[in-house]
């Protein structure tokens, strides 16, 4: 029921967007796409990597349904935080300062940036990854190395958003490509995908694994990034129509760049299942797949593996850290340079994970750590959005709808809870269906 009610939702998006691209596909189209793009990197990071590689290998094919499902809950959620900056100017950390007391707000920036650091170490250690994979160095030399990518091309932000868009798509499309590839290599057995795409199976095993890939599909750095830079297509003083209209446009973009993130994730899971469950090898981690990806179908396929990787963490690291600098200076009200912020934040990341590497640390546990911090923040980016987009004082005639605002409360409620059951996992709890 849940499923199907989800699907509906998405669908009315989905419908609502086709007959728009029919009166609006012209060169205004592509001036208005982007700003999705540079959120969907966020749902093909390397922290989505590891469960969709484990959910492949251990489960095959049966929790692509996960994937789908929560690819319609982000298409809601992030189509509301984009409303969001479209309607009021002002992005979600903004509107929290703004309507909520001083000690809530701090509260509400504290564990923002607790998860602004979080992100930034799991897309970090991705990164650190991938240099590592390809380029058969120790880790702890590319986790140094790659102190310095990200900064390098969050340099161009200084010319505007479009250049940066316009390279996180290429990183999408660089990932995208390179999963086409794969997918070829390990040829996996397509006639099973559209049955467990739309047809829901779970079981005690699986669960978990489920859980980790719903639970995590949401990450509140996004909802501040969407409500942010979707303003950087609006003009100075926009009218309700004007409004209407870049919405309208905003919703093609998700539903174009989250489809594709929908796409890149269905794909890390078909290759693992295709690769390893049929083969009943037992993956369960990103290196564990690179090294037996070689052994399995050659040098090639490993090195596109990695090369993937490494344009996920990249791209990823680039909006996290766009993402905190939005965070502390809605809630703040602090402008810095933003060099500087680039340069704390990745020094706050770069320090504890290059001595845990140092000290022999499993990079994959800093990123578990990661993920509870993740968990933790995550009810306090959804709450404040639900409510404000319901507001009529707030949004006026683009307010939510009553099932709009329902659909959201029930995608709400499931990722907490799910996310809930990730922490108590993680500290040792118990469950079974």
């Amino acid at each position: 029921m849940f499923l199907s009610a989800i699907v509906a939702e998405a669908s009315v998006h989905v419908r609502e967007s086709a007959s728009s691209v029919k009166k609006v596909v012209n060169r205004d189209l592509i001036r208005y796409l982007g700003p999705a793009f540079l959120v969907s990197v966020g749902y093909m990071d390397p922290g989505n990597w590891a469960t969709d590689i484990e959910g492949g290998a251990r489960f095959g094919y049966s929790l692509l349904w996960v994937i789908f499902l929560s690819n319609m809950m982000a298409i809601l959620l992030q189509t509301l935080s984009a409303k969001l900056g479209i309607a009021t100017g002002k992005d979600l950390a903004q509107n929290c300062r703004d309507q909520y007391s001083r000690p809530t707000s701090l509260f509400l920036w504290f564990t923002a940036e607790l998860a602004m650091i979080a992100t930034d170490l799991a897309e970090f250690l991705g990164s650190a990854i991938a240099i590592y994979l390809l380029f058969n160095i120790d880790l702890l030399t590319a986790t140094i190395i790659t102190g310095f990518d990200v900064l390098l091309i969050l340099s161009l932000q200084r010319y505007g958003f479009r250049p940066l868009e316009y390279i996180i798509i290429t990183f999408v499309a660089t990932i995208g490509l390179c999963y086409v590839v794969e997918l070829l290599i390990a040829q996996p057995q397509w006639g099973l995908i559209p049955q467990n795409i739309f047809i829901p199976t779970i079981n005690s095993e699986s669960i978990l694994v489920a859980i980790g890939i719903l639970g995590a599909t949401v990450m509140p750095h996004n909802l501040y990034l969407h409500s942010s830079i979707i303003q950087s297509r609006l003009p100075e003083q926009p009218t309700v129509e004007t409004k209407r209209h870049v919405l309208r446009y905003a919703k093609i973009d998700s539903i174009i760049a989250l489809n594709g993130a929908w796409f890149i994730n269905s794909a890390i899971l078909i290759m693992s299942a295709g690769a390893f469950f049929t083969r009943n090898l037992e993956v369960t981690s990103i290196e564990e797949a690179h090294k037996t990806l070689e052994v399995l179908f050659g040098g090639m396929s490993a090195f596109v593996f990695a090369l993937a990787l490494l344009a996920s963490g990249i791209a990823s690291s680039t909006t996290g850290t766009m993402a905190g600098q939005i965070v502390m200076e809605g809630f703040l009200h602090i402008k810095i340079r933003p060099w500087l912020r680039r340069l704390i934040l990745r020094l706050i990341v770069m320090i504890p994970a290059v001595i845990a590497i140092a000290m022999g640390m499993n990079p994959l546990s800093l990123l578990v750590l990661s993920q509870v911090a993740l968990s933790f923040q995550l009810p306090f980016a959804i709450i404040p959005l639900i409510k404000f987009t319901k507001s009529k004082t707030l949004m006026g005639e683009l307010a939510n709808k009553p099932f709009t605002t329902s659909m959201a409360i029930v995608c709400a409620i499931v990722i907490i809870f799910l996310n809930a059951l990730l922490l108590y996992k993680t500290f040792g709890g118990e469950f079974s269906l």
